[in-house]
Parts: structure tokens; C-alpha cells; sequence
């Protein structure tokens, strides 16, 4: 769909430093830091969904095409990370958070995935285990890669998962077992032998979903998940 037959909202026409081009619009926009005050940017907005900041905080920066995770904290922003709370637009006098907008209708996770950096956002992903459907034993699957998420998650979605397909090791089913206290600790790095906290399960990022599968979950994630 062309930009020229979107972003028609009332609310947009209001925005300051509004362009549009044959592909994107352009609003100015910006990030507030206690200790270096407004950094301002212009925000485009891709047809596609896509979402990039260039930076203006000075005659002299040169940085462009940003995530707006990574210019969130090129301001200086402290405490946690929520760009679509932390960074506004300006609508006559007011500055207005990115998620009371309805510039965010238009965010599309798949098409933001290969300039969204997982390891910026600190995600932990805990070891998980698959249960052999021949000999009932648990075996341990690493989740701290893309590339390991994803061996898991095919896994996961095996019909009849067996020993002979753990990825690591050339194993059978007479391989022993894990101890049930080594199975305890899966990783959490606020507590080992942690039973599962927000710090270690993830309910769903850019890592452990994947825009090229058909399962529901990563279909699902891909469709209607917030940008974070």
C-alpha cells in the first residue's frame, strides 16, 4: 500500500515537521533526558511498517537511520526502555507519547526485525528441555542465540521428538539422564535454581519468534504483538 493512501488521521495532519513522501511520512520527534534535556529527531514512517529516526540533536551528529530503541538511548535516556513511551511528537504545544498516537498502527514487527537488536533490550532466555517420545527422558535445549531459539523451537514442534535428534551430542536413548538437581538450574543469572521469573521467561521477542514460520505462535507474535 502506497503512503499517499495512509496516514490520512486527523491527529497526523497536526503533527509538527509533517513531510510526505511517495513511500514514508516524516513528523518531527524527540526523547527527554533528565540529564541532557530534548533530543530532537525526525521520525519516518515506512508503507511497510517500518520505523527510523535521523538525529538533529546537533549541526554535528551524523547518526541516521536509527531504531527507535537506539535513539532512546543516543538521548541519554535512563531507567528503563519503553520508546513507545519514552519518545513524543509534538502536537501544537504538547509532547506526545508515541503509544496515545496512532502512529503505531502502522508499526510492523516484521518489517522492523533486521534493525531491532534483542541484545539491547537484555532479553534472557533460560535453558528449556523436550521429553523424549520413546524414552521419556528430558533433554537440555541452550536458548542464548537466535540460532539456538530456533533449534528448540522446531524441535518443540516436532511431532514424536526423540534422543536421536538432540542437536549437541550423537545420543540414543540409553544416554543417562540429567539429575533433577542439575535440571533445576537453567540458567537465570538472578537466581540458579530459579522455577522461572520475568528476568529468565520471555513471552515472546525478535529472537525466539520467527517471521519465515507458520506456527501460530510466531504467526500471531508477528501480527499483533506491541512494539516494546
Amino acid at each position: 500500500m502506497a503512503a499517499s493512501t495512509m496516514f490520512n488521521e486527523e491527529q497526523i495532519n497536526k503533527m509538527k515537521g509533517l513531510k510526505r513522501e511517495p513511500d514514508f511520512i516524516e513528523v518531527q520527534c524527540g526523547c527527554t533526558s533528565r540529564k541532557y534535556g530534548d533530543t530532537i529527531g525526525k521520525l519516518k514512517i515506512f508503507a511497510n511498517g517500518q520505523f527510523l529516526i535521523d538525529c538533529v540533536c546537533t549541526t554535528g551528529c551524523k547518526e541516521g537511520n536509527m531504531t527507535p530503541y537506539d535513539f532512546e538511548k543516543h538521548s541519554g535516556k535512563d531507567g528503563a526502555r519503553k520508546w513507545t513511551h519514552h519518545i513524543w511528537v509534538s502536537i501544537g504545544e504538547e509532547k506526545i507519547p508515541l503509544h496515545k498516537t496512532v502512529l503505531l498502527k502502522y508499526y510492523k514487527h516484521t518489517s522492523n526485525e533486521a534493525s531491532t537488536s534483542c541484545r539491547g533490550k537484555r532479553i534472557f532466555h533460560r535453558d528449556e528441555f523436550i521429553r523424549c517420545s520413546r524414552c521419556k527422558k528430558e533433554r537440555r535445549f541452550r536458548m542464548r542465540t537466535k540460532e539456538e531459539c530456533r533449534i528448540y523451537h522446531d524441535a518443540l514442534l516436532a511431532r514424536r521428538w526423540k534422543c536421536v535428534n538432540w542437536p549437541y551430542d550423537k545420543i540414543d536413548c540409553d544416554a543417562g539422564e540429567e539429575r533433577s538437581s542439575r535440571r533445576s538450574c537453567r540458567g537465570c543469572p538472578r537466581l540458579p535454581a530459579c522455577e522461572g521469573c520475568t528476568t529468565c521467561v520471555c513471552l515472546g521477542c525478535l529472537k525466539c519468534r520467527f517471521k519465515d514460520c507458520n506456527c501460530r505462535t510466531c504467526v500471531d507474535f508477528m501480527q499483533n504483538a506491541e512494539p516494546s
